[in-house]
């Protein structure tokens, strides 16, 4: 076993511990490498968030360390050694764990990039294997990287920054420990010593926790079914999970297996037990919805998939950008709601204002706006008169005072589409959410029909992009969740509203809308439906386990007929994100000594609850202990942020604006601030 020095009283030497080297951490250091390189103030030009510092670079000579039983730079999630059949949930031009590289610059002086970069410069020099370069070549703006690519991309970027490091004579390392990290505990002399699971001890003056998905414990229905499955030969038990961590080939051909959940996780199952297991897909040369026809292998299983709302998340539309071209929100504004908080708006909390209250209703107003904008433009036939008239009467309407309630607006704008669109309700963005509400029971055979319906229709509108007046009002929501996430991390929305209305309507809202898996899997998804690979349950559907017989069951309220049986069931779905149920060995650790603490969130009826978070402080985002005081030098980065920030998961955006699309980037160089500013 190695042993470690103890460094704790050398005051000549800068110690950084990161912990965790996937995107985060590889962001982490990449700022570190930037400030180390320059061994000065921060340069202007490098810098993404504007600060006041004004101080000089930290004089000592530094020690970065980081810990990591993965990878350095792809860490656990985007392991290049992952099947090719699972895609990124984002197109190509939007993801980066870096700034773009100025142009003109070379990578040993800007080792970062983003992955469009990447991209366009053929792997920046990368040594990729033939079908790595293949996959590369055929990505355009708009396509979705296979998720090992892009850890091939994030372990050359990782590559470049340790290069950096590595040639500087002032600083030693990164040494890169494949092992996780245990604990963390002040050190007797100053800082922390973080020991690692094989006994090694680092001592550390600065750490940066950006461990990304961890362990949790499931839920105590979870826990006793994977129990009784345990002491049960024959019945199988995956409970929520990280894709890269299932056994996709233990499912057994020809049987029935049950899966909750039709998120992302869902479509990379059915990717492996189909396209992996030798199945294909093949053109039809019929319209978008109807293209594709599964030719099977045989050694599939029949999935058997359920999920709250009875359907899977929508289709992304066909469109080359994270937000699409000519949205714009004329109501719902970043500057609009700080005005109103700092003026007073009645949040619980003084410089709040609530999210159902003051945001909604001007959001919603931008996605109605856009819908009826866009259908005028696609199909002007479908109006009574000239749409022009009726768009000019739907921005008065809109315009009037927040004040005046949605009753008297909506009703105003009822009577305006009566005359200009009799045949059409309103636009109800919140009813795509329900999509089987006020159809009733229904018996199995009208459900798959009418889930084949909706499926081919959701791919058909989602093929048109920008031509498409629902994905436009969509990507209206997106634009609007954006700088949601922005007011949030900065505090403007009270926390009680964000646990409420955020996290109880609109999140479920807008990542089953705007956040959903490219067209392409949803066109597969009706071709294995149409197979009979894929069986959809119903909304709300009931999931039970039988002991005695070793079964799985499941049924949907909605939905009659038999329930089906299976002796694999499958929770699709990602381990949850809070640290209070946290399996992590370190992160139990640290709350344990009270070194950190979860958030409390303040309940509706006003009880103290712990937050899915760490409680951190300061931009910078230094834990909280027990003690109510912040921890001086240990940062937190990435998901344990998520009771002071939401969308903690989504990847940075390239160019992105630092205060929104690349806020984990800002992230990044203000604890590379905090921990090299003298």
């Amino acid at each position: 076993m190695e042993q470690a020095t103890d460094h704790a009283q050398d005051a000549g030497l800068l110690r950084v511990v990161v912990i965790g080297a996937g995107p985060r951490g590889t962001s982490v250091v990449e700022r570190l490498a930037l400030a180390a390189a320059g061994r000065q103030a921060w340069a202007p030009a490098d810098l993404l968030i504007d600060g006041d510092d004004g101080g000089a670079l930290d004089a000592r000579p530094l020690r970065v360390d980081v810990v990591d039983p993965y990878p350095a730079g792809s860490g656990r999630v985007w392991d290049p050694g992952q099947s090719r059949n699972l895609w990124m949930n984002t197109p190509s031009m939007f993801p980066t764990v870096a700034p773009e590289r100025p142009a003109g610059v070379g990578r040993a002086d800007h080792p970062g990039l983003s992955f469009e970069q990447f991209r366009l410069s053929g792997g920046d020099g990368a040594e990729l294997s033939e079908v790595e370069r293949a996959e590369l070549e055929a990505l355009g703006p708009g396509s979705f990287p296979p998720r090992p690519l892009y850890g091939r991309y994030l372990q050359h970027v990782w590559e470049g920054v340790a290069a950096q490091l590595e040639g500087l004579d002032h600083v030693d390392g990164p040494h890169v420990h494949a092992t996780l990290a245990v604990s963390v505990d002040p050190h007797v002399g100053g800082g922390y010593r973080v020991v690692l699971g094989s006994g090694q001890v680092l001592y550390a003056d600065r750490v940066v926790l950006a461990v990304g998905h961890v362990p949790a414990r499931i839920s105590p229905e979870q826990e006793a079914v994977g129990s009784a499955c345990a002491s049960h030969p024959g019945a199988h038990y995956v409970p929520p999970h990280v894709s890269t961590d299932v056994d996709y080939d233990a499912l057994p051909a020809g049987q029935n297996v049950l899966v909750r959940g039709m998120g992302l996780n869902f479509f990379d199952l059915m990717a492996e037990v189909t396209l992996s297991r030798g199945g294909r897909f093949e053109e039809t040369g019929g319209p978008a919805g109807q293209a594709l026809k599964y030719i099977p292998s045989g050694k599939e299983p029949i999935l058997i998939a359920g999920s709250r709302r009875g359907t899977p998340y929508r289709a992304k539309a066909a469109i080359p950008a994270f937000i699409p071209p000519g949205i714009e929100l004329k109501f719902f504004t970043y500057d609009r709601i700080v005005e109103a908080a700092e003026k007073g708006a009645t949040g619980r909390l003084p410089g709040t204002v609530d999210f159902e209250r003051h945001v909604w209703p001007l959001l919603n107003r931008d996605v109605i706006r856009t819908y009826y904008n866009e259908l005028a433009a696609a199909a002007p036939e479908v109006f009574e008169s000239t749409p022009s008239s009726f768009l000019d009467e739907l921005d008065e309407i809109l315009a009037a005072p927040t004040d005046i309630g949605d009753e008297v607006w909506v009703l105003k704008l009822k009577d305006a589409l009566a005359r200009a669109l009799p045949d059409r309700e309103l636009f109800d963005i919140r009813a795509l959410a329900r999509p089987w509400s006020g159809h009733g029971a229904i018996t199995a055979e009208a459900y798959r029909a009418a889930t084949i319906e909706m499926l081919e229709s959701d791919v058909a509108a989602a093929s048109l992009g920008t031509g498409s007046p629902l994905h436009m009002a969509i990507g209206a929501l997106h634009a609007g969740r954006m700088i949601v996430k922005r007011l949030i991390a900065e505090g403007y929305i009270d926390e009680r509203s964000v646990a409420a209305q955020v996290r109880g309507w609109f999140e479920p809202l807008v990542e089953g809308l705007a956040s959903g898996p490219p067209l392409e899997r949803i066109e597969q998804m009706v071709a294995l439906v149409r197979a009979g690979i894929i069986e959809v349950l119903g909304p709300e559907p009931s999931y039970t386990y039988d002991a005695e017989a070793r079964l799985f069951r499941a049924v949907s309220p909605w939905v009659g007929g038999a329930e089906p049986e299976a002796t694999w069931m499958v929770e699709a779905m990602m381990p949850a994100n809070r640290v209070a149920i946290t399996d992590s060995p370190l992160l139990r650790s640290i709350l344990a000594s009270g070194l950190a603490r979860p958030r409390v969130r303040i309940t509706d009826d006003g009880e103290q609850v712990p937050g899915s978070g760490l409680d951190v402080e300061g931009a910078d985002h230094r834990v909280v202990g027990t003690s109510g005081a912040a921890a001086d030098g240990v940062h937190v980065l990435g998901l344990q942020l998520s009771s002071v920030q939401w969308g903690t998961a989504i990847a940075a955006e390239a160019g992105g604006d630092p205060h929104v699309g690349a806020r984990t980037l800002a992230d990044a160089e203000a604890i590379a601030r905090s921990v090299l500013l003298a």
